[in-house]
């Protein structure tokens, strides 16, 4: 073995012995999970990725992204091969406030996103290569460590299908099939061919090779480095826990430190002080600017008949004439959430991602790890579907926008499968979000421009279908953790608190309400959250406690759930009754009107209502 070669395999077993010591110091860990990719790294991180560590947002960095988040022992140890990390810093490695955490997080400069919940790294991965290709339009490689057990994730084949699709030859996967999994065998244990054909099947160039031949693993990344018109899949057979024999290929040894562990690194070799100089990337590379026209927003008249999905779309578009860094990004459903008017100004900064939301929202997220600021939209109820890949968003402390249409019943006669009830709760509960409803077209405008400027957090935007009237004049303002009150007297007996199609029914039952001498307080709650709590207690004092929340939506954590939170926090000094208005029985299909007043949130219901909250 000549010299070249002796080193990759030498740095193969350290990389081995910092994740035994790491895991056996913190008494837990996956070490063994590490352990079976140790050369596959080691070989990579010597010759083919190209990286300044001491520059991490150097724009022409190549990406390394751990789909196989566990594998974290080895991750620190090639920063610590690197010079990153100190071996101080890695005896951290698991306790409270190291950023060394159990799965790796963008608390660490060289970590693009979390990983952890299997089958989210290759899709992001995706995200990063587009960035390369359409928008950063630099050479810059993303090389994507797979684990086997999570190529049964459906995600995995999303990720595969819009990386062929999109031809991307500078994303390259590494499957580490080792064969076990946590409870026993995957799938396909080491049936490397199967996994060869799903990849061919899918439009993916697949190279199958022992994953612990340091030469065969040099061959192998050259040649995916040369492919040209599509991605490249490294299909590497190797053993879990490869290098210690009480470990090595062993059922049960998943998840635990290695037993005996100092024992093990002795039988490892033990230290070796190398020290990796990675190929460093180009220097003096900038990414592309998209040039900008500029000019105004959107502006519409008092009582004009506009969807707020409608308006989105305006603001999009007069957003990215204004914006170079807004992306935008759909589920084929782009003639429904009003996308399509971006796509039709700015088509080199739009993302058909077609159906398959996961993958929308990995590319999303894989788009702001290099800088741009994108809005994915589809139906609110298929949002769902990707509800894990939001979750690990914030995990990632990434900034991204998302927009949910054709919420609520108010859809009408498409039925309930269509009905996004769930959202508000589902993005309310997401760390650091925020959650945008606006009621017309001038205050969607206005929320669009302001999420484009969140610091930080996924932001959400709750459309309606259906045309309501604009309620709002050109001038009107609003913030983030604003409302408006649109109602208001001395005489108020209680406050009706809404936002969306549901405002507009209870301004028509404050308006039946006023006309039987029982004045009503209205407020546009548009934003959920941060939410308004100085006008929510305000109103309540003012209106003796009584509050009542209406909204299209499932009476569980949205709108009405927000707002007695909100009051209960305030610890107001008087007795509060708080009435939650909301859909309770599962909807049919029906026309909107009909749906709404099956549901109980029309006008006559939310009257109703009050008129008993105020006795």
């Amino acid at each position: 073995m000549d010299e070249e070669k002796q080193g990759w395999t030498e740095l193969g077993q350290q990389l081995r012995v910092d994740a035994v010591r790491v895991s056996g110091v913190a008494g837990s860990g996956h070490p063994t999970s590490s352990m079976s990719a140790a050369d596959l790294m080691a070989v990579l991180i010597s010759k083919y990725l190209h990286y300044d560590f001491d520059t991490p947002d150097n724009p022409a960095n190549d990406h390394l992204i751990f789909s196989k988040g566990h594998a974290s022992p080895l991750l620190y140890a090639i920063y610590k091969a690197v010079g990153a990390v100190t071996g101080e810093e890695m005896a951290t490695y698991r306790q409270l406030g190291s950023r060394l955490e159990g799965h790796p997080t963008p608390d660490i400069p060289w970590v693009d996103v979390a990983t952890g919940s299997l089958g989210q790294g290759l899709p992001i991965a995706v995200g990063v290569a587009l960035a390369a290709k359409r928008l950063d339009k630099l050479d810059y490689r993303t090389w994507v460590l797979c684990g086997d057990s999570e190529m049964a994730e459906g995600s995995m084949w999303e990720a595969f299908e819009e990386a062929s699709f999109a031809g991307l030859d500078n994303l390259t996967a590494i499957i580490d099939v080792n064969r076990l999994g946590q409870s026993g065998q995957t799938r396909h244990g080491w049936d490397l061919d199967a996994y060869k054909a799903r990849a061919e099947a899918f439009g993916w160039h697949a190279i199958v090779l022992d994953g612990h031949d340091v030469h065969a693993i040099d061959l192998a990344f050259a040649e995916a480095a040369s492919i040209t018109g599509k991605p490249t899949v490294l299909i590497a057979r190797t053993k879990k826990g490869a290098g210690v024999k009480s470990v090595e290929d062993q059922l049960n040894a998943h998840g635990k430190p290695v037993p005996d562990w100092e024992d093990a690194v002795a039988e490892l070799g033990g230290d070796r002080g190398i020290r990796v100089s990675v190929p460093k990337p180009p220097t003096g590379t900038s990414p592309h600017v998209f040039a900008t026209t500029g000019g105004a927003m959107p502006s519409y008249t008092l009582g004009q008949q506009v969807a707020t999905r409608k308006a989105y779309g305006d603001a999009l578009a007069a957003l990215g004439s204004v914006r170079g860094d807004v992306v935008v990004l759909d589920g084929e459903v782009s003639n429904s959430t009003f996308s399509e008017i971006f796509r039709a100004a700015h088509p080199d900064r739009y993302f058909e991602c077609y159906i398959a939301e996961q993958q929308m929202i990995a590319t999303a997220v894989g788009l702001q790890v290099r800088g741009w600021v994108p809005f994915a939209s589809t139906f609110a109820a298929f949002l769902t579907r990707a509800a894990d890949f939001i979750r690990m968003g914030a995990v990632s402390q990434v900034r991204i926008n998302v927009c949910g249409s054709h919420a609520g019943v108010s859809i009408g006669e498409d039925g309930p499968s269509q009905m996004g009830l769930e959202d508000l709760a589902m993005f309310r509960a997401i760390h650091n979000s925020t959650v945008l409803y606006p009621s017309d077209a001038v205050s969607t405008v206005a929320l669009v421009s302001l999420m484009a400027d969140i610091a930080e957090g996924t932001a959400y935007l709750r459309t309606t279908r259906g045309n309501t009237p604009v309620l709002y004049g050109p001038d009107e303002t609003f913030a983030v953790g604003g409302s408006k009150v649109l109602r208001s007297s001395d005489d108020d007996k209680v406050v009706i608190v809404s936002a969306g199609i549901t405002l507009h029914e209870a301004l028509k039952a404050a308006d039946a309400l006023a006309a039987e001498g029982v004045a009503a307080r209205v407020i546009d709650l548009y934003s959920v959250k941060p939410i308004d709590s100085a006008t929510l207690v305000e109103a309540a004092r003012a209106t003796g406690g009584r509050v009542l929340t209406v909204e299209d939506h499932w009476a569980e954590g949205g709108i009405g759930d927000a707002v007695a939170s909100a009051l209960a926090e305030a610890q107001l000094d008087i007795p509060l009754r708080l009435v939650k208005v909301a859909v309770t029985a599962m909807p049919g299909s029906a026309k909107p009107d009909e749906c709404i007043t099956a549901a109980g949130i029309d006008a006559e219901s939310i009257a109703g209502a009050a008129r008993k909250l105020a006795g």
